[in-house]
């Protein structure tokens, strides 16, 4: 069943217009008596049922709030230093099937890619879309949201709002550092917010895990193997999920 994200405050019933009434009418084709599932603001999750569709709105009845919680029980954020490529947009759809909470992505050191403000607000918009039509796929009751920030130092500030901060660093997987994620998990409490902090395709520089360490974030080995920038976030959203989902189900 289809699942859209409302900008909207939660109500019973509702009129759609915009992209969710295109998608219904152009793209699935829907008519009355169809079903949904649609995400407010509040993260109000209800199934509804379309009572009228016609060429300027869509109206739906609620039938009943789900129940069933999707997300995880900790808030993941997961900060990259600018990659190359399309490398960002994949961790972004990949992640927030994996129920990543937030996304932040930062200049770091090694970081080779440039772009003017421009292009990152055109950059913004289109992960944002991406990671909307992940969450809707994967049916998350949260609609992730990915940030871009001007420096390394913007980041670093952000530390207090969080209860614990890890550093992915290949050095520490290299030193056979295994323990560092799990005991973070094991001491953090639902509604607690974990930070993840990935380099670029060149890593960290040592001036930059210095800077991290000193405002509190620890060094975190992810398994003996060499994850690229890509593949790191994906391992800690999955080494999270079973964590959560699976062994403490």
């Amino acid at each position: 069943m289809q699942r859209y994200f409302i900008d909207e405050a939660y109500q019973p019933n509702i009129q759609l217009t915009g992209e969710p009434h295109h998608h219904m009418l152009r793209v699935m084709r829907m008519t009355a008596g169809d079903q949904v599932f649609l995400v407010f603001k509040d993260q109000t999750s209800v199934k509804a049922e379309i009572t009228g569709i016609d060429a300027d709105s869509v109206q739906l009845k609620e039938i009943e709030k789900e129940t069933f919680s999707r997300e995880l029980p900790i808030e993941v954020t997961l900060a990259s230093g600018l990659p190359k490529g399309e490398k960002l947009e994949l961790i972004a759809q990949k992640a927030t099937e994996l129920g990543a909470h937030r996304f932040l992505a930062f200049p770091a050191v090694t970081s080779v890619v440039k772009w003017d403000n421009k292009k990152l607000q055109k950059k913004q918009q289109r992960l944002n879309k991406i990671i909307q039509e992940a969450a809707e796929q994967s049916h998350r009751q949260f609609l992730p949201q990915l940030a871009f920030l001007a420096s390394g130092k913007e980041l670093v500030s952000a530390f207090k709002d969080y209860d614990a901060v890890l550093i992915a660093y290949e050095e520490s997987a290299k030193q056979g550092e295994q323990a560092q994620l799990v005991q973070a998990l094991q001491k953090l409490t639902p509604g607690s917010k974990l930070l993840v902090i990935f380099g670029p395709e060149g890593g960290f520089s040592p001036r930059e895990v210095e800077t991290f360490q000193q405002a509190g974030a620890k060094l975190c080995g992810l398994g003996p193997r060499i994850l690229r920038t890509e593949t790191a976030p994906l391992y800690v959203m999955s080494a999270v999920g079973f964590y959560y989902d699976l062994l403490n189900d």
